[in-house]
């Protein structure tokens, strides 16, 4: 059984704790939150501390903070020589302390606290120094998920950058979607059947081939109509760039 300590209280730092806490062949040792309360429903009381001197030794210590900290809390880390992991998709190796041994344990997912999931389907992005430490953080990932895999820094940060695009633009347009709709009194449930089967055509097609709409079509007459129709500059000028990006594509149809 491995022995794990995370450090963090946020949305990934809770949703490690749910799946690890089902995991048989895991151990939370400690789980380090400033705000012991903040996590006393997830796990016992007695393994919350508060007290960088209070951690104590685990296989695995996992940093599950804001990119900005992983700095400053990896550098207070009391001891030398462990393997000290981070989960931001963004932020490099190097932002470790060198006291220790580094990785990355990066789920690909968004988390919210109020929206269970299940973590079986996560895809766990693995980086480690050396060969020992790759296969720790591998045996780890695997028995909370079904999709491993080794990213290097580079290619994480492609990786975050186009979920940027898939996950937190593509939900910014649903909202503006829903304030379209919340205008003119049209029910956003309408459009949700849309948005499975959009989201679901791209597990058999790539995202070019299963573009659809007045863009591809080169619909002038139907994109204009749609412009002269939005009233919200900030819509218009979004539906233009997206319109053009997507009538400058490569492929011709």
């Amino acid at each position: 059984m491995t022995r794990i300590t995370i450090i963090g209280s946020g949305n990934v730092a809770q949703h490690l704790i749910k799946a690890f806490t089902k995991s048989e062949l895991i151990e939370i040792v400690q789980v380090f939150s400033r705000k012991k309360e903040a996590l006393s429903s997830l796990i016992d009381y007695d393994k919350i501390v508060n007290d960088f001197e209070e951690l104590i030794e685990s296989d695995l210590y996992i940093i599950a903070v804001s990119d900005k900290a992983i700095s400053e809390v990896s550098s207070n880390l009391p001891f030398q020589n462990r393997i000290v992991v981070h989960t931001s998709g963004a932020a490099s190796l190097d932002v470790l302390d060198p006291k220790n041994r580094k990785g990355v344990f990066y789920p690909l997912q968004t988390f919210s606290k109020k929206k269970e999931i299940d973590f079986s389907t996560i895809p766990m992005c693995l980086e480690a120094e050396n060969t020992f430490d790759f296969r720790v953080l591998e045996t780890v990932a695997k028995s909370i998920s079904n999709a491993v895999y080794p990213i290097n820094s580079d290619q994480r940060k492609a990786l975050h950058v186009a979920a940027v695009f898939v996950n937190n633009f593509s939900n910014h347009l649903y909202q503006i979607g829903q304030e379209i709709c919340n205008e003119h009194q049209v029910p956003f449930e309408v459009l949700k059947p849309l948005i499975q089967e959009t989201a679901e055509k791209i597990k058999t097609l790539d995202p070019i081939d299963a573009q659809t709409g007045p863009a591809k079509r080169k619909d002038s007459n139907t994109i204009e109509a749609h412009l002269e129709y939005l009233t919200n500059e900030n819509q218009k000028n979004i539906y233009k760039i997206l319109t053009q990006s997507i009538q400058n594509n490569g492929k011709t149809f």
